[in-house]
């Protein structure tokens, strides 16, 4: 990771500190038969926020597992049909003359 990648996350570190520390006010949060009281604010972002990112990342992991299997397939594809294309004669190669019938009695 290079240094303004580092700079990126340290900014989005501190500005995640400074909202919790902001929003630490309590919230109630029910959900069907489910009940949490004096949840701080903060809190209840993040753990929708990381609930999104796995939601979101879960399909967009498994496209890119697949993609790189259907990569890998197609590589050995290549490879096979260079090793064919390495067996037949280069274009610009003289061809070899096919052999002749001699014609009988002569």
């Amino acid at each position: 990771m290079t240094t303004l990648g580092y700079a990126i996350v340290a900014a989005i570190a501190a500005a995640v500190a400074v909202f919790a520390l902001q929003n630490s006010d309590p919230a109630r949060v029910r959900f069907i038969v489910w009940s949490i009281d004096a949840l701080p604010v903060a809190a209840l972002v993040l753990l929708s926020l990381m609930a999104g990112l796995i939601v979101a990342g879960v399909p967009l992991w498994l496209q890119r597992w697949r993609l790189r299997a259907r990569i890998r397939t197609l590589e050995q594809r290549v490879a096979q049909f260079e090793r064919t294309a390495g067996t037949l004669p280069s274009p610009g190669a003289p061809r070899p003359e096919p052999p002749r019938a001699q014609a009988s009695g002569q």
